[in-house]
């Protein structure tokens, strides 16, 4: 095994590492915010949930792996995408903003490809837009529309109970909501950096093309990813807990609820979707049933912008970052 392929397998478990303590956030934010969970306990949880989830499939690894670039990419290439990531990741998580580790390793390894072919063609566009853009646009929307209609159902069938009643029985419920949440992260998001591990080593010829994800590269991404986890990440939660609409146990539940069915149903199809966009929208929704102007526009505003320029953004680092390492190589 070379150096550079090592160099490689470091750095994507690096970037695995501040994926789980940059989105830590999106599973257990609500669930912290209401109480129904104290900050240690809900960081335990999704680290426990995270790494489950990572064992279960490997439909989006294949897509990051296979599905998006069509040539046999240098080792300093698939290094450039996941420094792009990385920076990224850093950059937003400093400013608490909820941006998508996923287009952050889809952009960087995009840009990165582009800048070493020096064209577009090795690109599957097919793939790009089927299993990257139009989830972009979609899951967000789709997070919303369940979210809205949870909360609806949860206020039409307890409409009768007290608030402390209704309180009580959905702050037990949030656990459960806060762990099907950490579970589809797991399933949905550990497994880009598996298949930018699995990349690197088909590129280098260590693995066939035909060949699925090693269960080395499963255990090491699930592990790292619940070791990210349990550091936390307290500056995101800061503002998926509280910033875009005050949350009440029974929203809290929708929302988690519905963004884990969307992300479990995005995976089933190998969609490498964001968490983090999904969740967002999701206690959008539940935050909008009770009154449209419960919803704090002007943050999420702010917050879809990061989503809007995060593909484009990592794809310039990553093709930077493509262009130096490659200068001396």
């Amino acid at each position: 095994m070379s150096s550079i392929l090592i160099c490689v397998l470091f750095f994507a478990l690096v970037f695995e590492f501040i994926n789980g303590f940059h989105d830590t956030a999106n599973a257990i934010a609500t669930s912290v915010y209401t109480r129904a969970l104290s900050a240690k306990n809900a960081i335990l949880l999704a680290a426990i949930m995270n790494f489950c989830g990572a064992l279960v499939s490997d439909k989006v690894a294949k897509t990051i792996s296979k599905g998006l670039v069509n040539i046999q990419l240098e080792q300093y290439v698939i290094l450039a995408a996941l420094i792009a990531a990385i920076i990224w990741n850093l950059i937003t998580w400093w400013k608490g903003i909820p941006s998508s580790s996923s287009h952050a390793l889809i952009g960087g390894l995009l840009g990165a490809t582009m800048v070493y072919s020096g064209s577009t063609e090795p690109i599957v566009w097919d793939g790009v837009i089927q299993k990257v853009i139009i989830p972009l646009f979609t899951s967000p929307l789709i997070g919303f529309l369940v979210g809205y209609l949870f909360m609806r159902t949860i206020l039409t069938l307890f409409v009768n109970w007290s608030h402390n009643k209704v309180n009580k029985l959905f702050l037990k419920l949030q656990i459960l909501s806060a762990a099907l949440v950490a579970y589809s992260h797991g399933n949905n998001d550990a497994q880009k950096t598996m298949g930018i591990m699995t990349l690197a080593l088909i590129s280098g010829g260590l693995l066939d093309s035909s060949a699925g994800v090693p269960v080395w590269i499963k255990i090491a991404c699930a592990t790292t990813m619940a070791i990210g986890t349990s550091i936390g990440g307290w500056k995101i939660m800061k503002t998926m807990g509280g910033s875009v609409t005050k949350i009440q146990p029974s929203s809290g539940f929708a929302a988690q609820t519905a963004a884990a069915l969307v992300i479990e149903f995005m995976s089933h199809f190998g969609a490498p979707v964001s968490t983090t966009q999904v969740i967002t929208t999701s206690i959008m929704g539940a935050g909008s049933v009770k009154r449209f102007s419960a919803v704090k526009w002007g943050v999420a505003q702010s917050i879809v912008v990061a989503w809007v320029v995060t593909l484009p953004i990592s794809m310039f680092i990553g093709g930077l970052v493509s262009f130096l390492i490659g200068m001396f190589m």
